[in-house]
Parts: structure tokens; sequence; C-alpha cells
């Protein structure tokens, strides 16, 4: 597979829509569509920078999970913490300032920050960094208008309940089957 020419079809407000022209492995002219945050100026751009957070908080043996309405899929689902890094903001500034949106809490200490990976492969380059962290405070409240939010901690039995019964992100869905199967990954360290 080769790259031969991408060129922008849509400047949306905070979505760009692309096309890839590919040559396949039989020498055939491939398009594929895709959507970028950012504006890409050739082939290099794509998937070259992180440009946001899941964050995953372990709080008192129960998972932190977000019950959230979602526009894209008009539904409520169970999420992490997540956003998207503003201008001039580091990744650091980006996961306290998440937390506490979402949820109202404190981060206490950054355990983990893995490499970035991609949020949604087959249809963006978007890369985001998940992160393991400890917060302190009480839930509250600090959501836009736009967002409709619900952060509680669960227990492992009650997570596998809601793994059997609700919708989850991808993300979260997998980090909530680790945690519900108490698999050591989410000892303090």
């Amino acid at each position: 597979m080769k790259l031969i020419k991408m060129q922008k079809v849509k400047d949306g407000r905070y979505l760009k829509n692309y096309i890839l022209t590919y040559l396949n492995k039989s020498g055939r002219e491939k398009e594929y569509e895709i959507v970028s945050r950012r504006e890409l100026t050739g082939p290099e751009d794509l998937g070259s920078k992180s440009s946001g957070v899941s964050i995953v908080i372990v709080r008192d043996n129960k998972l932190l999970l977000l019950r959230e309405f979602r526009m894209g899929v008009n539904q409520v689902i169970y999420n992490l913490v997540a956003g998207m890094t503003e201008e001039g903001e580091t990744l650091e500034e980006c996961i306290r300032r998440e937390v506490y949106e979402e949820t109202g809490l404190h981060v206490k200490r950054i355990i983990d920050i893995l490499p970035p990976s991609f949020a949604a492969v087959a249809i963006s380059d978007m890369l985001t960094n998940l992160v393991f962290a400890e917060a302190e405070g009480e839930l509250c409240d600090h959501t836009s208008a736009n967002e409709q939010i619900e952060a509680a901690f669960y227990t492992r039995e009650e997570v596998q309940v809601l793994l059997e019964t609700k919708k989850f992100s991808s993300r979260c869905q997998m980090i909530a089957y680790f945690f519900s199967k108490n698999t050591g990954l989410f000892q303090n360290k």
C-alpha cells in the first residue's frame, strides 16, 4: 500500500475531512476517507501528534466511570474521563483540567502516561494518551451546558454487571473488563 495523494474535502469547525488515495497491492487506486482534528499538510502529518487524553482513576478499589450522553451515537454510554488538549496546554495541565471539569476531583498524582495510541484507527489519525492517575476530593458537576455527564466510582462487581448490561466506549470497556477481573493491573504503584 502506497499513499499517492491526500486531499482535504471539507473543513468543519472541529473536524477536517480528507480523501487519501492509495496504490493498493494490485496496482489499483483505492480512495479512503478519514477525519482529523488537525490541519494536515502532508502524509507525514498523519498520526504525528497526540491531541488528547483518556484517564483511568481507581480509588479505594473502585473504578471511576462516566455515564454520559454522546451526541455522535445519540445515547448514554460509559466512558473514561477524556478530552482534548487546548492550545498551549501541556499534557499534565490537560489531565488536571479534564478530571476537574468532568468530575470535580483534583489530580493527586499522575501514576503513568502511556505513549499515544490511535483512538479510532478506521476513520481518523487521532492520537490520545492513556493516563493512570490518583484523584482526591468530592465528585460534583462542572460540565458545560453541552455535556451530560454523571461521574461515579464502581466496585469490581458493579463493573461486571455494567459490562453485561450497558454500552461502553471501546477503550473504557477494555479497562473496565480488566478492572472487573481483579488482574492486579490496578494495584498502587
